[in-house]
């Protein structure tokens, strides 16, 4: 497999070109194009000559990396549930080929359905888990687990921008949904959030104000601001924002 046509030489194009008029019978040969210009002349040319190609447009929504997961299962034969599915995702981040290998090991590991209890036995150690995590602590008003979770994050490197985008995440979706029903809208159908997403947000607004969403949002947008260079501490000011979104949220 060669990766990264979109920045070949032209000694590498001529020998693909070269390769393309009378290639191997027995050998199998995947060029990856990751866009642009350069190199179009030879998937013009590969196109040409009926070469199959594969268009591989990136998945931006999170929505497409859940399904994405579920269909890897599907394949493997294998049954993940909604939550089970949304933790890999969480966890792995947006690299599909981590998503796949990280899908085939658990696959390999376990039996029987897969929940997110499962993903997190093998990666719940991993920075984007552990930030939902901690996210989903303070959101429930748990500020001792939070801060807890949030302190082990941190000895083991997790870095605090996307601690603090995880919390911002998680009040932004409460504040789409509070402010969807406000107006009468359809959460899933008018902001393009998945069901799942729509039905954990209202029940964790019930702990929750207009007014104590505000202060908490704002918390956010302070240790964000600090966490970027307006801040001298960054831990001290994420650790700030967690406890101050616990204090606002209904026990």
């Amino acid at each position: 497999m060669v990766h990264g046509l979109e920045a070949m030489t032209d000694e590498f194009l001529a020998d693909a070109l070269a390769y393309l008029g009378a290639p191997e019978p027995d050998a199998v040969l995947i060029l990856q194009h990751a866009g642009g210009q350069r190199g179009k002349r030879l998937l013009d040319a590969a196109r040409s000559a009926g070469i199959p190609m594969v268009a591989c447009d990136p998945l931006k929504r999170d929505t497409e990396k859940v399904d994405f997961v579920a269909a890897e299962m599907r394949r493997a034969g294998r049954r993940i549930d909604a939550g089970g599915a949304r933790a890999l995702v969480d966890a792995l981040g947006s690299d599909l080929r981590e998503l796949a290998a990280a899908g085939a090991q658990i696959v390999a590991d376990t039996s029987g359905p897969i929940s997110a209890d499962v993903v997190a036995r093998y990666y719940g150690g991993r920075v984007e888990a552990t930030a939902f995590r901690v996210a989903d602590a303070a959101i429930a008003g748990e500020a001792g687990n939070a801060v807890a979770l949030l302190r082990h994050a941190m000895a083991t490197g997790a870095d605090p921008v996307p601690l603090v985008a995880a919390l911002a995440m998680k009040l932004r979706t409460l504040a789409k949904v509070a402010g969807a029903r406000g107006r009468g809208l359809d959460a899933h159908r008018d902001l393009g959030l998945a069901p799942w997403q729509v039905d954990r947000a209202r029940r964790e607004l019930a702990r929750w104000t207009p007014e104590s969403l505000a202060a908490a949002i704002g918390a956010v947008a302070q240790a964000d601001a600090e966490v970027k260079g307006a801040g001298r501490d960054p831990a001290f000011a994420v650790e700030r924002a967690v406890l101050r979104i616990a204090a606002q949220a209904k026990r």
